[in-house]
């Protein structure tokens, strides 16, 4: 078994002969056996081990079983103490993603504040065909198939080429002591029920299942690959980051092989899910204007665009503005305001930059969301014109219309942020002083 281990990580290039390696030990039989592997095979490791205060005594006494276990290898010993049920309450998560997430977090730390080049884990081939059926089982894309990754940043698994067999024949031979984990045995947990009630039908079926299920997770691996690829060169023609929105134009993606796919993985980022992703490209030939929404952002279908906003990013009220501020903040966008007088001001006809005749408008200012009814007189012109109008005009996606923000002076709006001024408000021959405001929105 050494040798097969030995191979793995050199074949996969875990880590080199030097590296030190912070190896995460719970005190079962997978984690001590890695300890074992480690010390045979001359790594400089030390141990590091959670207590989750989840199993009282039994916890307890795995603490004490994993300090001897580092004071036989005469190695370092790191542990931690962990509220995990308060954390999982505080974060709405449950107990198991709880502490999977206080476990890899307080690993980094004693990783990086002791030097160590990587953290090992003792992840085996059955937790590979456990993580591959779970996802099946719940629906999952191709990155989902790749089960358990040899190395995922500083973290390696050099025991993910054994079986839970080769761990028990490990121990028979150099007979290694450990500890159980009661809550192995339950079957309430999910993985737990694949386990001991699914995984021995389907061995019935394949006695080799785990080598099966990690040559497959290997070749899916590879797959994942080449698709990735592909998505790149994608999301390099498509999607253009601007200050107000994410905009993924339509025009690269229509030959695109296996769109729905490609779909989801080009929104991903933006948390859509799978079922959502069909709904859009099933509308990518209807009208403009439907909407579409995860967690955190809304997808509004443009003409020949996808347009992405965060959600809810301009419930702010309105702001004010006093003669002589020099800045403001409305929502995500930040405003820059200087006062010029006339003779020396050099006009800016950029869209984000309004110049204004101070002595015209009437402070306070508000800077607020444009409602339905507003209207204006766009600059270089004398009729009114509805705000409304004007966004359909300009072709302003639906999801970014909530957006706009309108300055106004008393009850007049004598700037349409980032569109046009209003021309009772423009810099004339007869204006002494030109207040200049400029809009930048935050990511």
């Amino acid at each position: 078994m050494l040798q097969k281990v030995s191979a793995y990580i050199h074949s996969h290039s875990l880590c080199q002969p030097e590296s030190r390696i912070l190896a995460a030990v719970s005190g079962g039989i997978d984690s001590t056996v890695l300890c074992e592997v480690l010390h045979q095979l001359k790594y400089d490791f030390a141990v590091a081990h959670c207590n989750f205060g989840l199993r009282a005594e039994e916890a307890e006494a795995d603490q004490l079983f994993v300090k001897k276990l580092a004071k036989k290898y005469n190695v370092p010993f790191y542990t931690e103490n962990f509220n995990t049920r308060a954390f999982a309450g505080q974060e709405k998560l449950s107990t198991q993603m709880a502490a999977r997430t206080l476990r890899y977090q307080w690993f980094e730390a004693v990783r990086q504040q002791e030097g160590y080049d990587y953290i090992a884990t003792a992840h085996h081939s059955n937790d590979t065909t456990e993580t591959i059926l779970l996802h099946l089982t719940k629906g999952t894309g191709i990155a989902g198939l790749h089960g358990i990754p040899p190395k995922n940043g500083h973290i390696i698994r050099p025991l993910l080429s054994i079986t839970k067999d080769d761990i028990y024949d490990f121990v028979t031979s150099e007979k290694i002591v450990w500890r159980e984990d009661s809550s192995n045995e339950t079957t309430k947990y999910q993985r737990n029920k694949i386990r001991h009630e699914v995984i021995p039908v389907l061995k019935e079926i394949n006695p080799s299942l785990e080598e099966t299920m990690q040559h497959t997770a290997e070749r899916v691996s590879h797959a994942e690959a080449i698709v990735a690829s592909y998505i790149d060169n994608l999301r390099a023609q498509s999607i253009k980051e601007a200050e107000d929105a994410v905009y993924i134009s339509l025009v690269p993606l229509q030959n695109a092989i296996g769109l729905p796919v490609v779909l989801h993985e080009l929104l991903r980022p933006y948390n859509f899910s799978y079922t959502v992703v069909l709904e859009l490209a099933e509308a990518l030939d209807g009208i403009s204007g439907k909407q579409f929404d995860s967690p955190t952002h809304t997808l509004v279908k443009d003409r020949e665009q996808l347009v992405i906003t965060p959600r809810n990013m301009s419930s702010f009220g309105s702001v004010s503005i006093h003669d002589g501020d020099t800045s403001a903040k409305a929502g995500n966008a930040s405003f820059v305001i200087r006062y010029v007088d006339a003779a020396s001001y050099e006009l800016n006809t950029k869209p984000h930059v309004a110049a204004l005749d101070a002595d015209q408008l009437k402070f306070p200012l508000k800077l607020r969301t444009w409602q339905e009814g507003d209207w204006f007189v766009p600059l270089g012109m004398n009729g009114k014109k509805k705000i409304s109008d004007l966004l359909i005009d300009k072709k302003v996606p639906a999801n970014l219309k909530p957006q706009v923000l309108v300055l106004v002076s008393e009850q007049s709006i004598a700037w349409v942020v980032g569109h046009r001024p209003d021309n009772r408000f423009k810099v004339t021959d007869k204006t002494e002083r030109v207040m200049e405001i400029t809009m930048q929105r935050n990511a």
